[in-house]
């Protein structure tokens, strides 16, 4: 006889499905980057460049949700000066939001032109951002090219940390791609990504310098490195005042990238771009033809080749206005960083066209200033030192509420129909319906009296699911029995884990399949970096956020899955006529609860240790992170919340889809 642990470690070696999941995502994200490249192939004309510009950027905004306003006043300050040589160092905080307080360090040439061309840096991931030794290091060389230079601290990093223990110990605080992900996750039921807080402060710091009167407005450059490359990116399609960019160590191709197994931060996910084609060509396209130096390092994760293939790709852009000349590709052989070569090329590629000069000095070795004397608070922190500032986290769950109220303000009967209707079209608009073709195979008894069958079908074109169906040994037949089906996080690789739920439901004479959806249990795709495949940064956080940019999500492909599995209940007749009772644990109410919105063959949920409402998970300071990308379905507080899937399904059953 065999136990339920050793059924947690059943491989069927009928099909090996651990790489569908990756390869069905794969496949679908490079035909859409395989017609991105021929849209813009097509462009032969400035008028079609233009208008490609214009279409991305829309699409762009669409994808993050919109900008917040931009009309309240900037409230900027300066808090300190500290002098440098050659040049002195204004502590800055403005309000990018009410409340959002943005710190800075502007950097003044000591010998400078009375109207000033300026350049903003923008940090990537580094703890300390504007004020690390690197990042104050490039910023000084900028300066003493003659330039204003403003290095802003980004979310999540330097003197803007959003989550400060109680304890007091800065030290223990999440920062950066912990701090992004952790609070971007809960801006994607709103239908938001995080990039639009990112990119609204970085136009904000422009605004700021634009009101500074030493600053000439028409000379404004752009620069920074890995998330601050990201960030440059998003400005240069953004905003038309930035007069010459220099994006580093972020330009590449992505669909290179994708297959070369790499994640990225939530302020670089851009839901639903994929779809319409976008890849980095879009970017720099967006910035033709202003002089853009793009910055690369030949041993980056970013591949190189993907970079080379990309500004090669776009440089006919350049050619198309006479300007190819004012495209470059710098490189330089190093790991992934912003070094001395790339920011002396940057001093020399904005003083040619902010300053209109040659460089004429260049000091490799800037004096520089020690990080505290950089800060802008007392404390070292915004929230420190600001009782009532404002962070990501206060924005979600003031746009939950906002919504809820929109959302009770509606004709009952409108908010359902448009609310079912989007669920629908959000469920099945990327699924490629087949035969189920179930394969079923008889596995014995298990020593806890249970009769054990594994069965496998096809839920869609190209992605099996699977499941284990039990009954009692004294039940002769399946056939005939009332069934449930078991919807939990890990699938049949947590048996154990539900022992005596499984035995308490065969002993009162019910059947019950273990549903293991799209890469649930046998289905987990093949892990990277060595990580567990559900960790941060984990393969299934990479594949989530590949389905987000092909403007699908696992959620929806789940709740796919379950109504094909209603679908396989029906073709085996494991049960009687009758809808299908679900059990749930854990997150994976979600996924039932929104297949029962659809579909009236799901009878009487069981719920434990359930999702009571999403909108409360989003404004919920701390939350489970593992596999938390699993459980979101982008947009969904638009048209309704969990309890009002509920009530709608007992006002009136759903036809069966």
């Amino acid at each position: 006889m065999t136990t339920l642990s050793d059924l947690e470690h059943y491989i069927c070696t009928l099909y090996d499905t651990r790489d569908q999941f990756k390869r069905h995502i794969f496949d679908r994200a490079d035909l859409a980057f395989a017609e991105g490249d021929r849209a813009r192939d097509q462009i032969h004309t400035t008028e079609q460049l233009m208008a490609r510009k214009a279409e991305m950027r829309r699409l762009f905004l669409e994808s993050v949700g919109g900008l917040p306003a931009s009309g309240a006043s900037l409230n900027a300050r300066t808090t300190n000066v500290v002098e440098g040589d050659g040049f002195r160092v204004e502590h800055v905080v403005f309000e990018s939001r009410p409340g959002h307080i943005v710190t800075a360090n502007l950097y003044m040439p000591v010998t400078r032109e009375a109207s000033c061309p300026a350049v903003l840096f923008l940090c990537g991931h580094d703890r300390e951002a504007k004020h690390s030794e690197r990042y104050h290091a490039v910023c000084s060389r900028l300066a003493l090219t003659g330039l204003i230079v403003l290095a802003i601290d980004p979310l999540g990093q330097g003197e803007r940390l959003s989550y400060l223990p109680q304890d007091g110990r800065v030290e223990d605080a999440i920062w950066g791609t912990q701090e992004h992900q952790h609070a971007g996750a809960q801006c994607l039921p709103l239908g938001q990504g995080l990039a639009r807080y990112f990119v609204h402060d970085a136009i904000r710091a422009v605004d700021y310098l634009t009101e500074r009167p030493e600053v000439d407005s028409a000379r404004i450059g752009l620069t920074g490195n890995s998330g601050g490359g990201t960030q440059a990116s998003m400005l240069m399609i953004c905003d038309d005042r930035i007069a010459a960019a220099a994006p580093g160590t972020f330009i590449m191709n992505r669909q290179i990238y994708m297959h070369a197994g790499g994640v990225q931060d939530a302020e670089q996910i851009w839901r639903g771009l994929t779809a319409h084609g976008f890849d980095h060509e879009d970017i720099l396209l967006a910035f033709a033809p202003k002089p853009l130096a793009v910055l690369a390092v030949t041993y980056d994760f970013f591949p190189i080749e993907a970079t080379r293939r990309t500004v090669s790709r776009v440089r006919r852009f350049w050619e198309m206005h006479g300007r190819s000349d004012q495209l470059l590709l710098i490189e330089d052989e190093s790991l992934h960083r912003y070094t001395d070569k790339l920011a002396e090329s940057a001093s020399a590629f904005f003083s040619e066209h902010l300053l209109h000069r040659k460089l004429l000095r260049e000091d490799p070795n800037p004096r520089l200033i020690p990080a505290k004397q950089l800060h802008c608070t007392k404390s070292g922190q915004v929230l420190a030192d600001w009782k009532d500032a404002r962070t990501v986290w206060h924005e979600n769950a003031d746009t939950a509420k906002e919504l809820e109220r929109i959302r009770s303000e509606r004709h009952s009967e409108t908010a359902k129909m448009n609310g079912i209707g989007w669920l629908k079209e959000r469920v099945f608009a990327y699924r490629d319906p087949c035969n189920l073709n179930p394969r079923r195979v008889h596995l014995g008894l298990t020593e806890d009296g249970l009769a054990v069958e594994y069965v496998l079908w096809w839920s869609q074109a190209g992605m099996m699911n699977s499941g284990m169906i039990f009954r009692s040994e004294a039940a002769a037949d399946e056939r005939g029995l009332p069934l449930t089906v078991a919807v939990w996080e890990r699938g049949t690789e947590a048996l154990n884990q539900h022992r005596e739920w499984l035995i308490g439901c065969c002993a009162a004479g019910k059947a019950v399949l273990v549903l293991n959806c799209s890469g649930v249990g046998p289905h987990s795709p093949y892990p990277i970096y060595g990580s567990p495949p559900l960790a941060f940064y984990g393969v299934m956080h990479k594949l989530s956020d590949e389905l987000l940019w092909l403007d699908d999500s696992l959620t929806a492909m789940r709740v796919f899955d379950i109504i094909r599995c209603l679908d396989l209940v029906d073709h085996i007749q494991v049960q009687q006529a009758g809808a299908v009772d679900m059990y749930t644990d854990g997150r994976t109410n979600l996924y039932v609860q929104l297949a029962a919105a659809l579909d009236a063959r799901v009878g009487r949920i069981e719920q434990t240790h359930s999702i009571d409402s999403v909108a409360e998970w989003v404004s919920a300071y701390d939350y489970d992170e593992e596999d938390a990308m699993s459980y979101i379905l982008p947009g969904m507080l638009h048209y309704f919340d969990l309890p009002e899937l509920e009530r709608w399904r007992h006002e009136e059953p759903q036809s069966t889809s």
